[in-house]
């Protein structure tokens, strides 16, 4: 999967695109590490009962240019993608999800685009 500017999750309400006020510091600030390439990624475990080790895997990827991403949701495995937003039993997760990348808007590292 390439790095994009905008990326828009299956059934998501919203798009997100890098902010163009985006800082290394600030991703180093929200738990974002760097990788051996210089790329800057965070991974949260989004649950249903929190410390429970039972959910999806949230992965973000940001090139070292600051300049695209990617975002995923997977199965603990990292190895199938999850649509979280296809089904309303989800609710929770989705709002954890929403929560987190909401704190990352406010941040200024994306942009909320609303479809």
């Amino acid at each position: 999967m390439a790095f994009e500017k905008i990326v828009s999750l299956t059934d998501c309400d919203f798009s997100y695109a890098i902010s163009p006020k985006i800082k290394k510091y600030t991703l180093r600030d929200n738990t974002f590490f760097q990788t051996k390439v210089g790329n800057y990624e965070l991974t949260r475990l989004l649950e249903w009962v929190p410390n429970s080790g039972d959910g999806f895997s949230l992965k973000i990827v940001i090139n070292k240019d600051l300049t695209g991403f990617k975002l995923n949701i997977t199965d603990k495995s990292g190895l199938r993608l999850v649509n979280i937003f296809k089904s309303e039993d989800n609710k929770i997760l989705q709002d954890k999800f929403y929560f987190l990348m909401d704190s990352l808007v406010e941040r200024d590292i994306f942009e909320k685009i609303a479809k």
